[in-house]
């Protein structure tokens, strides 16, 4: 996993936008980055459902929110059409698991990324991340305090 205080690698993925999505593309606001392992699948669901319902929270706390998975962007499209959301999921599918490794958070054995979410900070730095097991979800109540004390 990527040391606190590190720089974030960069990348740039398909968004469900149909856009390329870059982290740069952010600098000077907070980035909320969570990676989760499969579209359509419980926990993962659960997670990403929870993002896009607090998205008012954190774009008050000037966060961009980004998900990244390794699935295919036309699976990620259509998960979040069914899902209703709104903010950018991203497709870490070719070079498979690229921007997984890069962060630490690919499993080689699943094909998959990790539960992993890091907060990079207005300079591009990570300022905060959080690595649970496959089964374990996160609670974005969490984010938002790590977020707010930000500044």
């Amino acid at each position: 996993m990527i040391p606190l205080g590190s720089p974030a690698p960069e990348f740039s993925l398909p968004a469900t936008t149909g856009d390329r999505v870059s982290l740069s593309d952010f600098r000077g606001q907070n980035v909320l980055v969570m990676f989760f392992p499969f579209a359509f699948t419980g926990i993962c669901t659960g997670e990403v459902c929870s993002l896009n319902e607090g998205l008012g929270d954190f774009s008050a706390l000037d966060a961009q929110v980004l998900s990244i998975s390794c699935d295919p962007a036309p699976t990620q499209a259509r998960f979040a059409e069914e899902e209703g959301i709104t903010y950018p999921l991203l497709s870490d599918f070719w070079p498979h698991g690229a921007t997984a490794q890069a962060y630490g958070v690919f499993l080689e054995n699943v094909g998959a990324a990790n539960r992993g979410t890091f907060i990079i900070d207005r300079d591009g730095t990570v300022a905060w991340s959080l690595v649970t097991a496959l089964g374990e979800p996160r609670d974005a109540a969490e984010y938002r305090k790590v977020l707010a004390g930000l500044g």
